[in-house]
């Protein structure tokens, strides 16, 4: 069955979902895009003729071009202060959406979302691309073959120092909204645990060119005395991380560490007598399925085979909220200093 899609949003972003359909040929056969809406109508136009989408229904009011397009779903890359109408209005329509994160700019209008879309019967699910990639699946397989022992904590440091220009740079928490969000989801689907509260220290550095916000320190707990920490930078010079952190595991016999890229090392206790008893590697298996690891293909992926089977996604909207949740109570604890608990 193919599904017709309206994208709503046609900025940078959207590109790298156009380039996961158009490069992915299961995708390219289930998905039409048949409709691109932009406050901006040339953005819509240009991004029509960039992808060679003949005859695709462009304009600026989501509720006609899905109705003139005849979709089913809705991709949503809009900005996140935009996000709430956008997937209402799809919603409403009678049509699955499949979001840009943050998924709402507040727990209310998450919870809002999460009880449309129950009550108009479609799938909501957040596009969390960073969560479908090798090195995060490759941890989680890792915790669940017990090769370290139970788990005890997960730490993750994150320092660059991009120049976007645009919206970023004005937002308010711009780390912590726009960005720890996927390491916070990914250390949540890598433990399997669900967060309980959360100690945040969030500064504005000097020689920031953000507004607010880009750097924040971060302590989670999660279930099962499992800790979680947090430190990132997003106007950090000079000698940096990957994108998606660098990550330490550790477990109650050993531990693993991974670079964010290509590299991975994992160790328990070895039998070496006196103070330290040395290590003993282990092997750290790649995905056991290599097709959950290609990013916003993956997750699309997973999305229409939601739609086709009634199967809830990974990141549906209602376990997505508990990521949001995590993003939220650190920015209540760093404007208040105080230990806040997460309920979502």
């Amino acid at each position: 069955m193919i599904l017709n899609a309206v994208l709503c949003g046609c900025g940078a972003m959207s590109k790298g979902w156009l380039r996961a359909i158009q490069e992915t040929p299961a995708l390219k056969a289930a998905i039409k895009v048949k409709g691109l809406v932009d406050v901006n109508p040339a953005a819509a136009e240009a991004l029509a003729a960039e992808f060679g989408l003949e005859g695709a229904v462009t304009g600026t009011d989501l509720a006609d071009v899905i109705a003139r397009s005849n979709a089913e779903i809705v991709f949503d890359v809009v900005v996140p202060t935009a996000r709430f109408n956008v997937v209402s209005t799809a919603l409403k329509a009678g049509c699955h959406v499949l979001s840009e994160k943050p998924m709402a700019t507040s727990l209310a209008e998450g919870a809002a979302l999460i009880d449309l879309a129950a009550e108009t019967g479609k799938i909501h699910a957040i596009i969390q691309n960073r969560r479908f990639i090798s090195g995060v699946r490759r941890m989680r397989r890792f915790v669940e073959s017990g090769s370290i022992g139970d788990l005890t904590a997960i730490h993750c440091d994150f320092f660059l120092g991009p120049h976007f220009g645009g919206f970023r740079e004005e937002m308010d928490n711009v780390l912590l909204l726009d960005m720890a969000i996927h390491t916070f989801d990914a250390a949540r689907y890598v433990a399997d645990k669900k967060p309980l509260a959360v100690y945040c220290v969030e500064r504005n550095p000097k020689g920031s060119w953000y507004r607010h916000g880009a750097s924040a320190n971060a302590t989670f707990e999660f279930a099962d005395d499992v800790v979680f920490t947090y430190r990132g930078s997003w106007c950090a010079e000079g000698e940096r991380t990957s994108w998606e952190s660098e990550w330490r595991l550790v477990g109650s016999k050993g531990m693993l560490t991974w670079d964010g890229a290509d590299t991975f090392s994992a160790a328990v206790a070895g039998n070496e007598p006196g103070l330290l008893h040395g290590v003993a590697p282990v092997n750290v298996p790649e995905p056991a399925h290599e097709g959950e690891t290609h990013g916003h293909a993956s997750v699309i992926s997973s999305f229409v085979e939601a739609i086709n089977t009634g199967k809830r996604p990974e990141t549906a909207s209602s376990d997505n909220i508990r990521s949001l949740a995590m993003v939220f109570g650190a920015i209540e604890s760093a404007k208040t200093g105080r230990r806040i608990e997460i309920s979502a």
